[in-house]
């Protein structure tokens, strides 16, 4: 019979000896990522599956589309039965890494070739819509009492497309979950006022295809609906509305940054972090010298994510993606934002949904008046109305 506390189990002993000497600890069989792996798997799969549930509704119901379906779905499983603790990892992972993944994968179907073609006779009406929806964002938003987060996911979302934006910046700004699921929600609803009250107006003001195209491409969101509302028009209008609308991902590029200039200069100052930022001495007044106030490092402003998407546009611009690959990315693209939404839903808080009331509805109309009317005014003061 041997001795419990001895040399029978040299295993024991033996890590208890490094944790008082400071030594090493050999590794555990598996190693942390296969841990990680396994911790995250039930999650992951979890949102993966009522991702894979809401893509089908998406299909049946095209202006819906899968990822708001993803979130609604999420939510309404979140009110019955909140997730179980072992699930939590996965579907964190799911709302941050794979969101910030399916916005590298969104440069695939961007083409920096037609941004060029199309960039002389839209950007002065999409970077005029941006910076009035913006602008509207930030005064209608603190008058009417709305989170600066809220105000902020709804106005870029409004202003650039929707909930591919609202993908971007989520991470950047460090957004809640119950501030996504109203923010997707809100952007939805006037989407599908769009897609019906649009093609109206088109003809009511007697648009040709082309300012038609480009009226949708820089007033309408989600690329769904914009081709619903395009293509409804003519055929013509649904092929340059795309365009615009592809052009107009681009202008997530300089709002990330901003957003993420503003976001770590409010955290220097309040002597914090902020989302990405870290280091001890981040927050202290006098990190930089005598007298020196909090400072941005220039480098860090940049979220990696953003640097994929860039890449990614350019290696499809290159012409190194095969036009036979297009469908499938875009798909997969589309998947990843539905089951980085399915998790975000899945994380909702109801209660905050409830406590927000009708203010943010009330945001997102202003904002789709705003930029509607902007674009008309715009296309008419440049001729191409």
């Amino acid at each position: 019979m041997s001795d419990d506390s001895g040399s029978a189990n040299p295993g024991r002993s033996g890590r208890a000896t490094e944790r008082t000497t400071g030594a090493p600890a050999a590794p555990e069989p598996g190693g942390p990522w296969s841990r990680r792996l396994v911790d995250r798997l039930p999650g992951l799969t979890v949102a993966v599956a009522v991702a894979a549930v809401a893509t089908v509704v998406g299909g049946w119901f095209p202006l819906v589309g899968g990822p708001v379906a993803g979130i609604v779905i999420g939510v309404v499983l979140a009110a019955v039965r909140r997730p179980a603790e072992r699930l939590k990892p996965g579907i964190t992972t799911a709302s941050k890494f794979v969101l910030q993944l399916s916005v590298v994968l969104l440069g695939c179907q961007l083409s920096l070739t037609q941004v060029v073609r199309v960039g002389g006779s839209s950007l002065p009406v999409m970077l005029g819509s941006l910076v009035a929806c913006l602008a509207a964002a930030y005064f209608v938003g603190r008058r009417l009492g709305i989170g600066r987060d809220l105000r902020t996911l709804i106005g870029v979302g409004t202003s650039i497309c929707g909930a591919s934006a609202i993908a971007a910046v989520t991470p950047v700004i460090g957004a809640a979950s119950a501030e996504v699921a109203y923010a997707v929600s809100t952007i939805f609803l006037f989407n599908i006022a769009a897609v019906l009250v649009f093609p109206v107006l088109g003809h009511l003001l007697d648009m040709s295809q082309q300012a038609f195209g480009l009226f949708a491409g820089t007033a309408v969101n989600d690329t769904s609906s914009v081709v619903a509302a395009a293509a409804t028009y003519g055929d013509e209008a649904g092929q340059y509305a795309v365009v615009v609308k592809l052009t107009r991902t681009l202008l997530i590029i300089p709002i990330c940054l901003w957003l993420a200039a503003l976001t770590k200069r409010r955290a220097l100052t309040a002597g914090t972090g902020g989302p990405g930022v870290g280091g001890p001495s981040a927050g202290r007044p006098g990190a930089g010298g005598p007298g020196a106030g909090p400072r941005l490092n220039v480098l860090k402003l940049v979220p990696w994510f953003l640097v994929g998407f860039l890449l990614t546009a350019l290696v499809n611009t290159l012409g190194l993606i095969p036009d036979r690959a297009h469908p499938g990315l875009t798909t997969l693209c589309v998947f990843m934002i539905t089951v980085a939404l399915s998790a975000i839903g899945l994380t909702t808080d109801l209660r905050g949904l409830r406590r927000a009331g009708p203010r943010p509805l009330l945001l997102g109309a202003c904002l789709w008046v705003v930029v509607s009317v902007t674009s008309l005014a715009l296309q008419y003061l440049t001729s191409s109305l």
